[in-house]
């Protein structure tokens, strides 16, 4: 392999600045808990229930963002207790969802503005089941309604390989940045549970990965191609040795700072990475996942295969590539269709 070049050097430099500049200290949110009985203060306490009965981390996270939105509105408007939350003023909570404008101009989707009514809902359903209130002001709101479900777009292989071809692989990170394409593309699997997987969950001799924690909190054991496999065993003999740390534990996907990726920072590489490789897409890691669902669809895979691969607990989440796939239908439309053929 040649000299490490910018990518792992920059990162090396980095990591050591980072290293003596230290941390900083976590900003309290300033939310009103002077008493256990205000809005923050009793949010904590559904929290901490959520937890003790085993919801995933990323639920609660998804909920807390929802309200931490909330929370920030009725204080606004001296809006502290529960009590003084009425049908009315989640209505106009809801208007202003509806309303509201992010940095580019753009509104909340349907689906976000349905989540963070949706996490309210559930908060005030708590607190009567707690006995806190006796009327739940959030039982009644008509939520906006459910976008139609769009059809899922995939990369085509000329595209997927422009992509995979993308990363310098005669730099260590290039290296990492191929792995965690290939992997992606074989095996389908979310970009939260890439950055989870440990080295104890590849197995390379037999092509198999362990997905921890899928969605729904579920484990599953998914095939991993020759191809991925390949890079895999080239990142873990060369590359993860240099970026490994103290703090790297056992994830197999490290930073140039040696700890584990985030899926954020996954999340916008990828992007990132597509928009580079210049096919005129745009899109992210759910790219690749669609892509290989639909792919193995196309050259003859059971949708129910498929399904147990995505970790989708239900076949008609997963029977939406049957309409993106078009190869079988246009071959039988070819075969039977008395117009399919010029004479």
């Amino acid at each position: 392999m040649k000299q490490p070049t910018k990518g792992y050097e920059k990162a090396r430099l980095m990591r050591r600045w980072a290293d003596k500049k230290g941390g900083y200290a976590a900003t309290p949110d300033g939310f009103d808990r002077s008493t256990a009985f205000t809005l923050a203060s009793l949010i904590d306490d559904w929290f901490r229930r959520l937890a003790e009965r085993a919801y995933s981390p990323r639920t609660v996270e998804a909920r807390r963002w929802a309200l931490r939105t909330f929370l920030q509105w009725a204080e606004e408007r001296d809006l502290r207790r529960p009590d003084q939350i009425t049908k009315p003023i989640l209505e106009s909570y809801q208007r202003w969802l509806f309303q509201y404008r992010k940095a580019d101009g753009t509104p909340l989707g349907v689906t976000t503005q349905r989540g963070r009514l949706g996490a309210i809902q559930n908060f005030f359903t708590w607190l009567c089941r707690e006995n806190t209130l006796t009327a739940n002001p959030a039982a009644d709101l008509d939520l906006p309604r459910k976008p139609a479900k769009s059809l899922p777009r995939s990369l085509t292989q000329e595209e997927v390989h422009a992509v995979l071809n993308l990363p310098n692989v005669t730099d260590p990170l290039g290296i990492r940045d191929r792995a965690i394409l290939e992997l992606f593309y074989s095996t389908g699997i979310r970009r939260s549970e890439i950055v989870r997987v440990d080295l104890s969950d590849l197995d390379t001799g037999r092509g198999l990965l362990i997905v921890r924690k899928g969605k729904g909190n579920k484990d599953r054991v998914v095939p991993v191609g020759a191809r991925a496999i390949y890079w895999l065993g080239i990142y873990m003999e060369k590359t993860r040795p240099m970026l490994q740390t103290a703090q790297s534990g056992q994830a197999l996907f490290l930073s140039g700072y040696g700890e584990r990726l985030t899926s954020g920072f996954v999340g916008n590489w990828v992007r990132r990475t597509i928009a580079a490789a210049d096919i005129g897409r745009n899109g992210s890691c759910h790219l690749f996942r669609h892509s290989c669902a639909t792919h193995m669809l196309e050259n003859g895979a059971d949708i129910r295969f498929i399904q147990q691969m995505l970790g989708h607990a239900r076949l008609d989440t997963t029977q939406i590539y049957t309409d993106v796939s078009i190869v079988q239908l246009r071959e039988v439309h070819a075969r039977t269709h008395p117009h399919a053929r010029m004479p």
